[in-house]
């Protein structure tokens, strides 16, 4: 858990996220997944160089089920990127923090 990558929760995801002006980065995660510590700091940098163009935020898959479930979340780490409230990308496991940006990219004007 990180000071840049806030936290969200199924009581807030749709205020946080789909109502966004921005669009928002969702990093679901569990604390005892190695794979997401591996992306931790990859999203956290993204979270600090990206903050004027995109929301980042991270969601606990014990702690809020109702959200990942929804969205099919069967493995993690995995990164959604969310846009005018629809789902625009979703990446699956630890990977490298170009492929994430290029995916982030296609979707800023």
């Amino acid at each position: 858990m990180s000071d840049n990558v806030p936290s969200v929760t199924d009581a807030d995801f749709e205020a946080e996220v789909l109502k966004s002006e921005l669009p928002v980065l969702i990093d679901f995660s569990a604390v005892w997944c190695m794979p997401c510590k591996m992306v931790a700091p990859i999203v956290d940098a993204l979270a600090v160089e990206m903050k004027d163009r995109i929301k980042v935020r991270m969601m606990d898959v014990d702690a809020s089920p109702k959200t990942p479930a929804k969205y099919g979340i069967r493995g993690i780490p995995t990164l959604l990127l969310f846009k005018g409230g629809d789902l625009k990308e979703s990446i699956v496991g630890a990977v490298s923090k170009d492929k994430i940006v290029a995916a982030i990219s296609k979707h800023l004007s």
